[in-house]
């Protein structure tokens, strides 16, 4: 049945195929190239969990015409994917968007708070008959709400598995708390190839309309930081500033924090992601960091929005 789809979608496009399906009440959409590499390269299976609010084509984004929904200039996470092949020419990188019927990750736990685990593991076990993670390199990623899907995966484990090479926090660690730490630590200490990045900027005195957008202690700012605090008990990290951006990075760049500070009290939960955001999310820490393209900056992949 997996490869009908693949045979169907694979008419409208060149370069890619674009797989659907659902399983409970949850819609997989996965982006998978067709361009060969050599079977001495693990492929890259990037999880992305969308935010809140978002449908998956919004999420891919679009070249926008008159009467759009905003919705699909905010991320281009599909135009940002072709930016990183490009780049990966020699890696095989699938994307595999996960939305739920409520359009919000925390509001799927709690609907299913009795079994959420086991309804993350079935989808999971899915996606391993099609991708066998003893020969996929994992790679979880959200935005927003969909941090709570990174978390909802680590609460299935006592350890974090070794496939994951990669867990990427793009503002939506809102649900940390210190309980996750240790896995987290003893993941990065037994994996020398995993890496951790955090994105966030100072919500904590951002305004809407005059009022806070979050307390205090309730969005990202405070959330990454106190992990970032709680990471500093077992890593040394050192700091950089580049424009208005503070980075800290420990482990030779395996674990990064990006903090956008915010004198303006400013919104930039989307732009976080839009201003190559996501290419960052998989590129930091390698040799191809900031190659063609500078985070929080003009759009690198504008070109290859279709």
């Amino acid at each position: 049945m997996l490869y009908f789809l693949v045979s169907i979608a694979t008419i409208f496009s060149p370069k890619d195929s674009i797989i659907y399906f659902k399983m409970d009440d949850v819609s997989i959409t996965i982006d998978v190239p067709l361009s060969k590499t050599s079977k001495k390269q693990k492929p890259i299976l990037i999880i992305y969990a969308l935010p809140n609010g978002n449908t998956t084509e919004q999420t891919m984004g679009k070249k926008m015409e008159q009467g759009d929904d905003w919705h699909f200039d905010i991320q281009h996470i599909r135009a940002q994917t072709k930016f990183i092949r490009s780049k990966l020419s020699n890696r095989r990188m699938v994307v595999t968007y996960m939305e739920n019927s409520q359009k919000s990750w925390p509001a799927w736990k709690s609907a299913h708070l009795e079994d959420y685990k086991d309804r993350v593991k079935r989808l999971m076990d899915y996606l391993n008959l099609s991708f066998p993670f003893d020969k996929t390199e994992v790679y979880l990623n959200g935005h927003s709400g969909g941090g709570r899907f990174i978390f909802s995966f680590l609460d299935q484990f006592d350890q974090v598995p070794s496939y994951v090479k990669r867990i990427s926090f793009l503002d939506s660690d809102y649900g940390y708390d210190s309980t996750h730490t240790k896995k987290i630590v003893d993941w990065l200490h037994q994996n020398k190839d995993a890496y951790l990045n955090v994105f966030a900027y100072n919500d904590s005195v951002a305004l809407y309309n005059g009022k806070p957008v979050v307390s205090p202690t309730g969005g990202t700012w405070y959330r990454s930081r106190l992990m970032m605090q709680d990471l500093s008990k077992d890593f040394s990290f050192t700091q950089t500033r580049n424009d208005s951006v503070i980075s800290y990075s420990a482990l030779n760049g395996r674990i990064q924090f990006f903090f956008k500070t915010n004198p303006d009290q400013k919104i930039f939960h989307t732009q976080q992601v839009e201003l190559n955001g996501f290419i960052h999310s998989i590129l930091c820490g390698t040799k191809l960091e900031s190659k063609g393209y500078r985070y929080f900056d003009k759009r690198a992949y504008a070109e290859l929005i279709e």
